[in-house]
């Protein structure tokens, strides 16, 4: 499992390496660049004021020229200055880091409770009233737009009832656990509707597929409780497909929900790396990209590694 591990770290190093230069060719052959922004906004700036302002910056040398410079100054933690935000790059980067992380984490936690829970039960009633209400429920939550069940969950909780708040991410003046639980209560709800569909329906095939091995009947004739059979046995034997698919959504935790994040004025990462983007802030850009992919990476190198101990059979050989 060691030698497994550090190949794949490495493999994830190069990968990362070759999708930092991507992103960087991409964001730099977008038209424009931050100084002909400020050059459109001070008409006052001649030309003689922009080609200085390249010149220092470096926006006048080839492409992979700017970008070794830039990968220079990365791996010594130098991820540069937010034109966006007037900030060192984590210092715009870490607070919205840590509101997705919230969001996300928050969502993704109770999408998986009830994954498991609805796709077990309909796994063990197959072509039952039960089953027939979870397909629908999945089907529901799989088709409905996130925007649009935002707007509803925004006009009956928010404006209708009046019992949450409909933006923002504590009111203006308050900080207490109780107001950001209560900020949080409905973008939380809006992304754990919009995911849970996806993953039950994967839980509930998994199961279904699980409880029909071999191995369960043996466990049954051997008078095992039911609980057992679907809590030890079958289970783990179901969880394994599931981890691929909540390892590939795993990234989402750092990227943010860019729909949701819009909708409920939170703010995340999605929005973050939206706006550095269409802003041509080139250093706030690459340092989130790169940060999504890092993470999804590493989620399915964890993935991996839980394969053997869900499945004894999986060797790392």
């Amino acid at each position: 499992m060691i030698r497994f591990t550090a190949i794949r770290l490495i493999e994830i190093a190069a990968m990362l390496v070759l999708m930092s230069f991507v992103i960087y060719a991409l964001i730099g052959l977008m038209p424009g660049d931050p100084i002909d922004l400020m050059r459109q906004a001070d008409p006052r700036m001649t030309a003689a004021d922009v080609a200085r302002l390249k010149a220092a910056y470096g926006v006048d040398q080839p492409l992979l020229a700017r970008y070794l410079h830039w990968a220079g100054e990365a791996l010594g933690g130098e991820l540069g200055y937010s034109r966006l935000f007037g900030m060192p790059v984590w210092q715009a980067l870490l607070p919205r880091l840590g509101n997705s992380l919230v969001l996300m984490g928050a969502s993704f936690a109770l999408a998986l409770m009830i994954a498991v829970a609805l796709g077990t039960a309909a796994a063990r009633r197959p072509r039952s009233s039960l089953d027939r209400a979870v397909n629908l429920f999945c089907f529901a939550a799989i088709s409905v737009p996130t925007f649009w069940l935002a707007l509803v969950l925004i006009l009956v909780f928010a404006a209708g009832l009046g019992w949450l708040p409909a933006s923002g991410l504590a009111t203006a003046g308050g900080s207490d656990l109780a107001d950001r639980l209560r900020h949080l209560a409905l973008p939380v709800m809006t992304l754990t509707l919009a995911s849970a569909g996806g993953y039950t329906r994967y839980m509930r095939a998994a199961m279904r597929e699980a409880l029909a091995q071999d191995h369960i009947r043996t466990a049954r004739a051997k008078g095992a409780s039911e609980a057992r059979v679907v809590l030890h046995h079958a289970m783990r034997s179901a969880l394994v497909p599931v981890t691929t698919i909540l390892a590939l959504s795993f990234g989402g935790l750092v990227s943010g929900a860019l729909v949701t994040e819009t909708m409920f004025a939170y703010p995340g990462m999605g929005k973050l790396i939206f706006d550095a983007v269409m802003g041509n802030d080139y250093n706030l850009a690459l340092a989130a990209l790169l940060l999504a992919a890092a993470t999804t990476m590493l989620a399915n190198l964890a993935a991996d590694l839980a394969y053997g101990w869900l499945d004894p059979r999986v060797s790392y050989r």
